[in-house]
């Protein structure tokens, strides 16, 4: 069986389950290349969720017999023109609004149920996953094989590989080679691709491993893994006995409903930081951080099992050096949650009352995070087990 074939099995197996938990299937020639939308979701949960936001756009803008869809192009400008003032993760996270009207293009889970409201628009987010999606408006017929969508809003992009004669690293060339965020012929941005402005992260996926990318920047992009890890403590992930694949974990948790959510509301952050340059200049660098796998699976374990639980217990975590103990740490903290920036671990030492202390032996390779919760914060540790 050629790679071709290999792949579109995979691919195919991915999407019958995505659509098994809700997803719905779009067809690429309903993407607007030059908006990187998926116009009729993101007019269809503006009307559905806010009726009375969309009736006053439209007395500033009615549908005419000349120009009939008014409306619906007001809307979608002023979205336009706010992805690329903003990025995709503050309209996700913040109200549009145009002459007055002001909608929410996302909604997110209520923390409880006493708002019957909040929680009925929460059902009437739109998932949507386009496979084979030509985005370039430029003229390139590129395709990307999987790129989903929240209320018509793109928020991540898929290359798959099959394992038969490819890897993961295939996925990840194609992305540096032929997903570059300025079209090399003509350098015109490419919507989709652009860093804030387009999908706020990009899965090299095979059936064994999965690698993950928040900025395509041709050669110097740079690729973390997102592997779950083995049984023995290894790198990558184990095979199921069961027959499924290695990396279902990417479609079945990751991108279930409630997590994808959860995780553009709470988790995904715009980490702005001043760095000195030879010259003496100040030069700001942005980086998109999107919860790696064990970040979210710990953080997500901690906050079910204190629930079940209750609080004034210890749990032992056990953290790689380099594995982003200090942005699992915050993402535990209650308050932090409802930041679009997670803060620096010494300012939640200092507001939340959060320890965060490092052993000073160069030589410990092993470090563990003991967790212990009490009332509504969480005090944490790094120490040798």
């Amino acid at each position: 069986m050629s790679d071709a074939a290999q792949e579109k099995i995979f691919q195919n197996d991915i999407l019958d389950q995505m659509q098994s938990q809700g997803w719905l299937l779009g067809e690429s020639n309903k993407y607007n290349k030059e908006l990187a939308l998926y116009p009729e979701d993101v007019i269809a949960f503006a009307k559905a969720t806010q009726p009375e936001q969309w009736d006053k756009l439209a007395q500033h803008f009615p549908d005419t017999e000349r120009n009939p869809n008014a409306t619906t192009n007001a809307l979608l400008k002023s979205l336009e023109q706010e992805l690329k003032n903003e990025g995709t993760l503050w309209v996700l996270r913040n109200k549009l609004n145009n002459r007055g009207a002001k909608f929410d293009l996302c909604s997110f889970k209520p923390d409880h149920d006493l708002n019957p409201t909040a929680t009925a628009r929460y059902e009437q987010n739109i998932l949507r996953v386009v496979p084979e999606l030509v985005y370039s408006p430029n003229g390139y017929d590129g395709r990307l094989d999987l790129t989903l969508f929240v209320n018509g809003i793109p928020v991540a992009t898929c290359e798959l590989k099959s394992e038969f004669k490819q890897s993961i690293d295939n996925a990840k060339v194609q992305y540096m080679k032929d997903r570059q965020p300025k079209d090399p012929k003509t350098r015109k941005p490419e919507p989709l691709l652009t860093f804030k402005r387009g999908a706020l992260v990009h899965f090299a996926v095979s059936q064994y491993n999965v690698a993950m990318t928040t900025r395509l920047a041709g050669k110097k992009t740079f690729f973390l893994p997102f592997d779950q890890g083995t049984a023995d403590g290894g790198k990558g992930n184990d095979v199921p006995e069961d027959g499924s694949y290695a990396t279902s974990y990417l479609w079945n948790e990751i991108f279930q409903k409630d997590n994808l959510l959860l995780i553009l509301s709470r988790y995904i952050h715009l980490e702005v930081k001043d760095e000195e340059q030879l010259d003496g200049s100040i030069k700001v660098k942005e980086t998109m951080i999107f919860p790696r796998y064990h970040q979210w699976a710990v953080v997500s374990k901690l906050l079910k099992t204190v629930d079940n639980e209750g609080t004034g217990h210890k749990y032992l975590i056990q953290h790689s050096a380099g594995s982003g103990k200090s942005n699992s740490i915050a993402w535990l903290s209650p308050n932090s949650h409802q930041n679009t920036t997670i803060p620096t671990t010494q300012s939640l030492k200092n507001k939340l009352g959060i320890r965060f202390l490092i052993p000073s032996s160069s030589s410990l390779t092993e470090r563990y995070l003991i967790a212990s919760c009490k009332t509504r914060f969480i005090s944490l540790t790094i120490m040798k087990e």
